[in-house]
Order: C-alpha cells, then sequence, then structure tokens
C-alpha cells in the first residue's frame, strides 16, 4: 500500500486497483484457508487426535474466543489503517492455516485454532466495515452477492482438486493446509503490494459504541451468533461421526454448496433489494426452524444419509441469505459508527459462541437430536425478531416500533 487515497476519487484508478477489486480479492483469500480448514476439521481431528463430541465442541469454544474479544479491533485502529489490519489479518490465517497438519494434538490443534481464529474474526470484522463504508447503499445488496459468488467460485476450485485427487494421489492433510495457507498469503502479498489505502469520507469512531437505537440490530446479531454454531460445530461433525464420511465426501458436500451460493448469491443480493431485509430474513429463519427439526428427525427418527446431505446444502444455502442482516443495519447506522458496530456486533454474534459449543457437546454425548431441537428454537426466536424490522429502515425507523416514539433526533 503506497499511499493513503481518497475514496471518492477511486473511479480515477484503474480497475485493477479499485476498491471494488480489493474486496473480491479479500474475500477470495478469506475462503481459500478458512474453508479448507473447515472441510478437513472433522476428518483430521477424528483420525489424528481420536476427538469426541466433547473435544470438538471445545475446539469450536477456544476457536470463537477471539470473536468475543473482537471488540478489541476498535483499539487497534486508533493507530492503525482498518484496510491494513484486515490484511495483517489474512496473513495470519493463512500462516496458521498452513501449518495445522504439524500439530496433531490436542494442545497443538487448540493453538493453532486460537491463533487462526484471531486472524478469521478480526479479519472478517474489519472487512464488514469496509463492505459498508465503500459500497453504496442502493448497490449494496447486490455487490454483497457478487462477493460471495465470487468467494465460492474461488473456493470451488480448491474443493474440486480434493475431491478428484485426495484418494488418487493419497494427499496427506500437511500438503493440503500448506498450499491453502499459502494461497492466501500470496493474495495478501499482492494486495499489500498493489492498492493504496483507501481513506472513506466519514471518519469512523475510535472508541466502543452502544447505541439503544440499534438494539434489534444486537439481538439479531446474538441469536444468528448461537444459531449458528450449532450448525458449525455439530451439523459436519454428524456425517463424519454417524455416516463415516471421508474427507473426500465431506468436501464433496462444500462443493455443492459452492456451486449453489455461486448460482444463487446474486439473485438472493437482488432479494434482499427487492423485497425488503424483514422479508428476506423471514424466510430464511423460517426455512431454518424447518432444516434444524429434520435435523433432529435423523436421530429421532432414524432418518438416513440422503437427507442428512440434503439437509447440509439447504443449511448452507439460508445462512447466505444473512447479507440481509448487513444491509439493514448500513441503512439505519450513522455512517461513522459503522466500524466500532462492526466490532461490537461481532463481539456479541459470539457471547454464546464461548461458551455453547462446550456445553452442547456434553448434550450431545447424551442426545445429539435435542442439540438440533434447541437450534430450531433459537431460529424460530430469530424469526420473530426480524418481524420487527420495519418494511423501509432508516435512522429513526430502525424498528416497527418507532412509529409509536415521541419524535425526537436519532441517538
Amino acid at each position: 500500500m503506497t499511499k493513503n487515497f481518497p475514496l471518492a476519487r477511486a473511479g480515477d484508478l484503474p480497475v485493477w486497483r479499485r476498491p471494488i477489486t480489493l474486496l473480491f480479492l479479500m474475500a477470495i483469500a478469506m475462503p481459500l484457508s478458512f474453508s479448507t480448514w473447515s472441510a478437513l476439521l472433522n476428518n483430521f481431528v477424528i483420525e489424528k487426535a481420536a476427538f469426541d463430541g466433547s473435544d470438538i465442541g471445545w475446539l469450536h469454544t477456544v476457536r470463537e474466543i477471539p470473536g468475543f474479544l473482537a471488540v478489541g479491533v476498535i483499539a487497534i485502529i486508533v493507530f492503525m489503517h482498518e484496510q491494513v489490519l484486515a490484511l495483517i489479518a489474512l496473513a495470519l490465517l493463512g500462516v496458521a492455516t498452513a501449518i495445522t497438519a504439524w500439530y496433531p494434538s490436542m494442545a497443538g490443534i487448540l493453538t493453532i485454532t486460537m491463533l487462526s481464529s484471531i486472524g478469521f474474526h478480526y479479519y472478517e470484522t474489519v472487512n464488514q466495515s469496509l463492505q459498508l463504508q465503500w459500497l453504496p447503499k442502493d448497490r449494496a445488496p447486490q455487490m454483497l452477492g457478487w462477493l460471495i459468488t465470487a468467494a465460492s467460485g474461488a473456493t470451488l476450485l480448491a474443493y474440486g482438486i480434493i475431491v478428484l485427487t485426495w484418494e488418487a494421489l493419497q494427499l496427506s492433510y500437511t500438503l493440503v493446509y500448506m498450499a491453502s495457507g499459502g494461497l492466501t498469503l500470496m493474495i495478501v502479498a499482492y494486495c499489500a503490494l498493489v492498492f493504496p489505502r483507501f481513506d472513506a469520507p466519514n471518519p469512523q469512531i475510535k472508541k466502543m459504541i452502544l447505541r439503544r437505537r440499534y438494539w434489534l440490530y444486537y439481538l439479531l446479531q446474538f441469536m444468528s451468533g448461537a444459531r449458528r454454531q450449532i450448525f458449525v460445530v455439530f451439523a459436519g461433525f454428524m456425517m463424519v461421526e454417524r455416516f463415516g464420511f471421508d474427507v473426500h465426501e465431506v468436501t464433496g458436500l462444500y462443493l455443492i454448496n459452492l456451486v449453489a451460493n455461486m448460482a444463487l448469491a446474486p439473485l438472493f443480493g437482488k432479494a434482499v433489494h427487492r423485497f425488503g431485509e424483514r422479508n428476506t430474513l423471514a424466510f430464511e429463519y423460517i426455512g431454518l426452524v424447518c432444516v434444524f427439526a429434520a435435523y433432529g428427525g435423523i436421530y429421532w427418527f432414524g432418518w438416513g444419509v440422503v437427507l442428512a446431505a440434503v439437509l447440509y446444502v439447504l443449511d448452507h444455502l439460508f445462512f447466505a441469505l444473512a447479507l440481509a442482516l448487513k444491509t439493514y443495519f448500513q441503512k439505519i447506522a450513522d455512517p461513522a459508527d459503522i466500524a466500532p458496530t462492526a466490532a461490537v456486533a461481532f463481539t456479541i454474534n459470539h457471547i454464546a459462541a464461548v461458551f455453547l459449543p462446550a456445553l452442547l457437546g456434553y448434550l450431545w454425548l447424551v442426545s445429539p437430536g435435542a442439540v438440533f431441537g434447541l437450534a430450531a428454537a433459537m431460529a424460530a426466536t430469530s424469526l420473530g425478531l426480524a418481524l420487527m424490522i420495519p418494511r423501509h429502515p432508516e435512522p429513526g425507523n430502525e424498528t416497527i416500533f418507532a412509529r409509536f416514539r415521541a419524535a425526537a433526533p436519532a441517538e
């Protein structure tokens, strides 16, 4: 990054040096490491470290601690440009992913997981802030959809190679982890050398803030984090533990998810633009209630592997609609609040994530179906909250209750 450059003049730069190009490259770099790590994780910890449900719960609890501490981003951006922090965090994620297979023990896996998680969560916090600052409100839903498509397309290539060559070439965890982490580091190096530091027109507040008028956004973030943890921790673990999926089979499910995301993510963005955040989120949560209830049925009624695989794909697709939560906040936020609120929201999103995986790991040992039943209840709660979003959210009209409030300036 050679120098600071006003965001308003970004149109004067060639396309390959513009902010949107940087967002696309970072969107590609992150999943090359994180998604590969996730795809191999359940097989790796079961085969190399003999993890059970309790162990995997503790691993994900450790993984979420940096997310809970994402509010620390506010202190860092006091002396570091957000764009610089995003690239440093991505580099840490790439390094940690590359060396994951070097430490096949409980202590080693937890240590490397903590490092990669710091990189992932701090990158995601800053990246969300940059997206909402750099993308115009009228185009944000569509562009967020295309960013999801770009990330899915890049990861599709990596996963396709794993599926086709894992058994044929007898690939090792060490080789795959080093290759994926190395690719992330190469993209980070390119971004650091080619792009200037973009200065947004609205200076960000560099202290922690909690606005009363953002209360619904905070609650939606909390429920999203709690609900998503159950899927991230236990859905993939179920495919390996209950149905005996091998690495290439788990990765095959990821491939299907990626193809679906590539095709549908731009449509999801258009849906948010056309139908609004409330209707889109309500559709997502209704779908998730059904999916999690069916997951429970796999254990309660002995439903088979085909249904489990279909539900796994549907689960991913419904979660992609969560981009509506970003655009809801973009519409109601003071522009100067975006960076600090992104950090606060990430911490709120991870409150439950710090303790929920470990606690539910013990419940999993007793009744896996009950874990998914709890997730269905959480999705139903999120549905109730989403219905409180007004059709046209904006500052002063953050919830459907705003019209009952005496007219007053926004906080």
